[in-house]
């Protein structure tokens, strides 16, 4: 069959190009697409003008996707396939990565489809390595820009496995993406409503269950197996979805349910292993939550709690690294909670067992950033500690130190990522404060400029971001004062004015946030003699 340009009628709705190295997630996206199902809006229709809306199946389906892999007749010519296949393709995905740039096949295919389909479109996925790294080379011949999707992770500089995978999905089925996101999102939202009201009747069952004892110990222990994943999914996905929002107030109802579940669970000792780790996670997030409120006391009940249960958990299997981080976690936050209400000497005793954890941690995962960054974490827990006047500690200047080294090496590890630059800032400040104490102010004048260029380049690259703005005001604002300690007058004035400029422009858009307030006070009225 052909259509009136005499190509062949399309009988797949894309051709999926990929290294034999990615061949994981290569099927991977295949099933994904081919089991995605449009919003009902968005799916293909004929109009009242007799034109399609859209591309793809009645059903919502994008179409068949074929995948070398799965599609290949055995008996037939490889080449001839992929020439028939890519014949009969609507659209190219071409999943890029150096494997896929070194890959002759996949330049192949790309040529291939050009030649035959000049005017359809090539969708470029990139699933690891830089664009310049990772494209195959007819991707950007002769000025050509493909539509591309960056299926890495966030934090990677990607799209995250979600809008990538979204973006991939609007090429293929030729909708708005902005269409897509939007009816996608409405659509989770509906079946979080649903989710949730199954979860309400699974826990009024439940109960009313547990009353008349009519089920066996494997259908209870089932019922509450499938109460904790919603219970989890609520406190986890969908808390997510909601913090994204910014309507995290619907919570609530949620925590309350919650715990009134794990209170009827009786001794801690009866609950199964799984049970007691998804509880102590839930106990940290609640925690969270309360501690945002204000409500302390709630807080450290909660967390003191989640520290019984992954003390628990660690005890029964010492040598499990996923219990390791959670028991950390554990200890981090009663630390926490401890130094915020002033009693820092309990508040030491948590954080150095939180550094002890992370520690192993790290010994037993040496390449891992994230075990690098936690122990800097918990390092610099321990520097803030030890600069606390009725601390334990009297050596500030050498854990302050140690913290500001374990992140500069965590970005040296990951240059281009924003939480590491942001991480090594924030020790620098720290850092500066033990040199301060210590009289050394050409180390602290050191340590704040560093911290100020490295918290310039974050505002930068992001100068929307009001977080991005608060911490350069502030990184200012100190490197003011130290520039006015060392004697350096005229670059302290102007990098105060600097501050006050920025610090005036954040209450102005947020005219009720007391700490900008604070801030703008002391800048304002700094210390005599600058």
């Amino acid at each position: 069959m052909t259509n009136q340009a005499g190509d062949p009628a399309p009988q797949y709705a894309a051709f999926l190009s990929y290294s034999h190295a990615d061949s994981a997630a290569a099927r991977r996206l295949h099933t994904r697409l081919e089991t995605y199902r449009l919003p009902t809006a968005l799916r293909a229709s004929t109009g009242a003008s007799g034109g399609q809306r859209g591309r793809g199946t009645q059903d919502g389906r994008v179409g068949p996707v074929f995948c070398d892999r799965n599609d290949f007749p055995a008996a037939q010519d490889l080449s001839d396939a992929v020439k028939a296949a890519l014949a009969q393709s609507q659209v190219l995905i071409v999943l890029c990565s150096p494997d896929a740039a070194a890959s002759p096949w996949v330049t192949r295919e790309i040529e291939l489809f050009r030649e035959l389909h000049p005017d359809r479109p090539i969708l470029a996925a990139i699933l690891r390595g830089e664009p310049a790294d990772a494209f195959p080379g007819p991707l950007t011949q002769n000025g050509n820009e493909p539509l591309a999707a960056d299926l890495r992770p966030v934090k990677a500089g990607g799209d995250g496995p979600r809008l990538g995978f979204l973006k991939v999905v609007a090429g293929v089925a030729g909708v708005s993406l902005d269409a897509l996101v939007q009816r996608d999102a409405a659509r989770k939202l509906r079946r979080v409503i649903a989710v949730t009201l199954v979860l309400a009747l699974a826990l009024l069952a439940m109960a009313v269950m547990s009353v008349i004892a009519i089920q066996s110990r494997n259908e209870a222990q089932r019922q509450r197996q499938e109460a904790e994943e919603l219970v989890e999914f609520m406190l986890t996905d969908l808390r997510a979805d909601l913090e994204r929002v910014g309507r995290i107030e619907f919570m609530d109802n949620v925590n309350a349910r919650a715990m009134a579940y794990y209170n009827e669970q009786g001794d801690l000792s009866d609950l199964p292993p799984d049970s007691l780790e998804r509880r102590a996670r839930i106990l940290h997030l609640i925690g969270v939550d309360a501690q945002k409120a204000d409500e302390s006391d709630r807080a450290l009940g909660l967390w003191t709690q989640a520290y019984r249960a992954t003390e628990e958990l660690l005890a029964r299997d010492p040598g499990n690294t996923a219990r390791l981080f959670a028991h950390s976690q554990s200890a981090y936050y009663l630390g926490y909670v401890h130094y915020l209400a002033k009693r820092t000497a309990r508040a030491e005793g948590y954080w150095r067992e939180y550094h002890t954890l992370a520690k192993r941690l790290l010994d037993r995962e040496p390449d891992s950033i994230e075990r690098l960054t936690e122990v800097g974490y918990a390092q610099g827990n321990l520097c803030t500690i030890a600069l606390e006047a009725d601390g334990l500690s009297r050596d500030p200047m050498n854990a302050c130190a140690k913290s500001a080294a374990m992140m500069r090496q965590a970005l040296e590890r990951d240059p281009t990522s924003t939480d590491a630059i942001r991480n090594y800032a924030n020790r620098l400040g720290w850092l500066a404060d033990a040199q301060r104490r210590e009289g050394n102010n050409a180390a602290e004048l050191s340590s704040f400029r560093t911290q100020h260029g490295l918290l310039t380049r974050i505002a930068a690259a992001d100068p929307d971001s009001a977080d991005a703005k608060d911490q350069l005001m502030r990184a200012k604002m100190t490197l003011s004062e130290a520039l006015a300690r060392a004697g350096e007058t005229a670059e302290a004035r102007t990098m105060r004015a600097e501050a006050i400029a920025m610090a005036r422009d954040l209450v102005r858009t947020d005219p009720v946030n007391k700490r900008w307030a604070q801030w703008l006070r002391r800048l304002e009225n700094p210390p005599k003699g600058d």
